[in-house]
C-alpha cells in the first residue's frame, strides 16, 4: 500500500530541527514556527493511490496477458505476452477505514 513518507522534516513537534544540538525532548521555536500552518492536520490517511489499472474493456487488475500462438519447428506453443500499452491508472482510492500516517511520531503500543 505505499510505504513511503513524507519527504518534509521538521513537521511534527517531535522531530529534529535540523542541526542535531537539540535535545529530543525540547520544541524549538522554529519547530513551533512551521506548526502554525499545520492547525488541521490530522495523523489519519483517508485516500491513497491504487496500484490497478483499466483496459480497453473496462477490467481492472495490475496486470493484463494476452495469449498468442507461436509456431516453432511446426510446433505451436501458446504464449502469454503483457500488454502495457491502452492502461488507464485507477487513480486515488477513498480507504474503507482511515489509517495512521506512516510519519505519526508516537508510539501507539510498546511491546
Amino acid at each position: 500500500m505505499g510505504g513511503s513518507g513524507s519527504k518534509t522534516k521538521g513537521v511534527w513537534p517531535f522531530s529534529s530541527s535540523g542541526a542535531g544540538g537539540d535535545p529530543p525532548g525540547e520544541v524549538t521555536e522554529q519547530c513551533l514556527a512551521r506548526l502554525k500552518g499545520f492547525k488541521n492536520a490530522t495523523p489519519f490517511v483517508f485516500t491513497r493511490k491504487s496500484s490497478l489499472y483499466f483496459d480497453e474493456d473496462g477490467d481492472l487488475a495490475h496486470e493484463f496477458y494476452e495469449e498468442t500462438v507461436v509456431t516453432k519447428n511446426g510446433r505451436k506453443k501458446a504464449k502469454l505476452k503483457r500488454i502495457q500499452k491502452n492502461l488507464i491508472p485507477q487513480g486515488i482510492v477513498n480507504l474503507d477505514h482511515p489509517r495512521i500516517h506512516v510519519d505519526f511520531p508516537v508510539i501507539l503500543c510498546e511491546i
